[in-house]
């Protein structure tokens, strides 16, 4: 003990004499090392981090006009926060006088607006303990809002679509029991991202935090400190389950309220601990989720986040990663997804190869692929192998439609709550384009004639296969010239497709009740009716029947928020082909509409399909898949139910769609029975 005093007085002298001499960051974070500063020295060093040390006066551009529609709230605001010191009232009023005019120029000059309760004033707060002047409190506060905190804490921003995926990636058991409660990141975090954790911590705790956050000057470091929080309250949040969703999210969005001084420490060891076993890819893909110019922001870049199904990795820093020799970082264990033909024309030599079609093909081979895949794992880390890895990145085509099969692989290790899962961004395109140079060294057993992105003709020719086999004269024409040994990827999946649709196990009628109608309509059989699995395999040549409806372009915004839609879903319509393409279920009062996504036109849709409601006569699911959702439309006379087409879907909310759209079928169907 008497040492650890005797070698903090050492660096606090060594730290007294480099602020004297004027020292730079570099210099600081040598002698700090990552420590709590000493009270005496800690405005002075927070200045050196930000970078505003001897920065002139930008608070004296304020013209001192308070015009904001919004500075009644803010005057008031700062009134009450001045309140919690024991200051003079005299120097209550300087100091609220002082708050308003730095928040004021703050939204006038980068064009934001105030908001109640967004943690600024609680963030200025820490500021004002270190007794800085005016200048130094607007310049500190405009440096930390650049740096550190997100631009955007709204929700379903692109900071909290990136902390659900990191959170997902480390504790998928955790955020897979959030996702079912429907409780996302902005509803118990906003507060800690929007504050640097200024609202939720006490000031002696705030001020260590910061001590450490500002030393290394890592703007997503709060990411991995909340991340922290939910891990070590991962055991009691999983024992709210009975708990109501406003109860959980409020236990949660307190956690760090229980911080206290000594724990600063190991909080902020953890939270660098977790950085390093996560990729860094997302660094500088979404850098601009901080900062203060809009220039380089991209505006696909949240709908990317928010769409993915775990987090991406970048092909350069996959490759990087593995060719390193053995350390505390990330390691991948790469698994090729893609089919047969396609692995053996070109991969990398460390994959792992695990054809996606599998999954829909022949399950219980998939089952066993997959057994082999982490003895494999396992064996290769065990070896210190270059291939061996904890962290799973999984490698598809980067073709879209194909890829579809890979998402569904992907989501089945996420359903066994598997940590650390991840997708090489842009597929093997993304890799070919990478090793153009070297694609003999760096792909075993590359053929260029196979090559899909090589020779896109063998992509085509897979595709023109696909159309022909949907023409059922020509399709039979062009089976006779081909042999079995040489069946293209497109016909065999669209024929293992089918096979997985159809389901030939015999199905669970459970028919709406009469208790579920008030009475049967029109005198016969309920028609609407949910079975476990699907039958009807002669069905399936109607499939989506829909082409005989006129295809009008449409805004999507604009129909989302048409007065008589009272639900709408996302999800993917799944073609006969086997494809799939994104699409939007809106539920009206007395239709379903099918919207599809235009690939080339962002925000605009086709309408596929415009189907009464009193036409649904069937809602199937999967017993393996239950987001696998088929709509059966038709008609009733005496003889039973006529079945005239079919839709197919994916839906990731399946259960909601379904229970929604049944209510909208019994108002319907009793409406008209009345």
């Amino acid at each position: 003990m008497a040492d650890g005093g005797i070698e903090d007085t050492v660096w606090h002298r060594e730290l007294e004499e480099a602020l004297d001499e004027g020292c730079d960051f570099g210099a600081l974070r040598n002698i700090c090392k990552g420590r709590g500063l000493p009270n005496q020295f800690r405005a002075q060093v927070w200045k050196i981090c930000l970078n505003v040390s001897g920065k002139g006066d930008s608070l004296s551009s304020f013209d001192g006009i308070f015009d904001m529609t919004e500075q009644d709230t803010l005057r008031h605001d700062c009134r009450d926060f001045v309140d919690k010191f024991n200051n003079s009232e005299e120097e209550k009023l300087s100091l609220a006088s002082d708050l308003e005019s730095v928040i004021t120029y703050y939204c006038k000059s980068r064009d934001v607006t105030y908001c109640h309760g967004n943690g600024w004033l609680e963030i200025l707060g820490a500021f004002i303990t270190l007794n800085l002047e005016r200048s130094d409190l607007y310049n500190c506060f405009y440096a930390l809002m650049s740096k550190f905190i997100p631009r955007d804490v709204r929700k379903e921003s692109r900071a909290f679509n990136l902390f659900r995926l990191l959170l997902l990636y480390h504790e998928p058991e955790l955020c897979n029991f959030l996702d079912t409660k429907k409780i996302t990141p902005d509803m118990y975090a906003k507060q800690w991202l929007g504050s640097l954790f200024a609202s939720n911590c006490t000031i002696p705790v705030l001020q260590i935090i910061w001590d450490v956050y500002l030393q290394t000057a890592d703007t997503f470091l709060i990411f991995f400190l909340s991340l922290v929080i939910l891990v070590n309250a991962k055991d009691h949040i999983l024992t709210l389950t009975g708990e109501g969703k406003q109860t959980i999210v409020t236990s949660i969005a307190e956690f760090p309220c229980q911080l206290e001084a000594e724990d600063v420490e190991d909080f902020c060891s953890l939270a660098q601990y977790y950085a390093s076993k996560t990729p860094q890819s997302f660094r500088r893909d979404y850098q601009s989720i901080f900062g203060t110019s809009i220039a380089n922001l991209r505006s696909d870049e949240g709908t990317t986040l928010s769409h993915a199904l775990c987090l991406p990795v970048s092909m350069s820093e996959l490759l990087q990663n593995n060719q390193q020799s053995a350390g505390d970082g990330v390691r991948f264990f790469v698994v090729d997804c893609r089919p047969a033909e396609q692995y053996n024309s070109g991969h990398l030599p460390i994959a792992f190869h695990l054809d996606a079609n599998l999954l829909l093909e022949q399950p219980t081979e998939f089952a066993q692929a997959v057994k082999a895949l982490f003895a494999a794992q396992q064996q290769a880390i065990k070896a210190g192998s270059l291939a061996g890895g904890e962290h799973l990145c999984f490698m598809g085509s980067g073709r879209e439609e194909e890829d579809q099969y890979v998402h569904m692989v992907v989501a089945h290790f996420l359903q066994r709550k598997s940590q650390y899962i991840s997708m090489a961004a842009g597929g093997f395109s993304a890799l070919h384009r990478l090793l153009v140079e070297v694609l003999d060294s760096g792909l075993t057993n590359h053929t260029t004639k196979h090559c899909i992105v090589c020779t896109p003709e063998a992509a085509q020719c897979e595709e023109d296969i696909s159309e022909d086999l949907t023409n059922h004269d020509r399709g039979a024409s062009f089976m006779n010239k081909i042999t079995s040994t040489f069946k293209t990827k497109s016909a065999t999946v669209k024929e293992k497709v089918i096979d997985f649709i159809k389901n030939e196990q015999a199905p669970i009628e459970r028919h709406v009740s009469s208790h579920d109608t008030g009475k049967p309509y029109r005198g016969v059989k309920p028609v609407f009716s949910i079975n476990d699995d699907e039958d009807d395999a002669e069905e399936f040549g109607s499939f989506g029947s829909s082409d005989d409806e006129r295809r009008e372009v449409v805004h999507i915004d604009t129909w989302l928020k048409k007065p008589d839609v009272r639900h709408t879903f996302q999800c993917k319509h799944v073609k006969e082909t086997g494809f799939m393409t994104a699409s939007y279920l809106l539920v009206t009062t007395s239709h379903l509409y099918i919207l599809r996504e235009i690939a080339d036109k962002p925000g605009f849709a086709l309408i596929q399909g415009r189907r009464p409601l009193n036409t649904i006569v069937k809602i199937t699911s999967k017993k393996r898949h239950p987001e696998f959702i088929t709509f059966k439309y038709g008609s009733t006379n005496d003889d039973g139910i006529k079945i005239d087409s079919v839709d197919r879907f994916i839906i990731a909310k399946a259960g909601d769609a379904t229970k929604a759209i049944k209510i909208q079928i019994m108002k319907v169907l009793e409406a008209l029975d009345t």
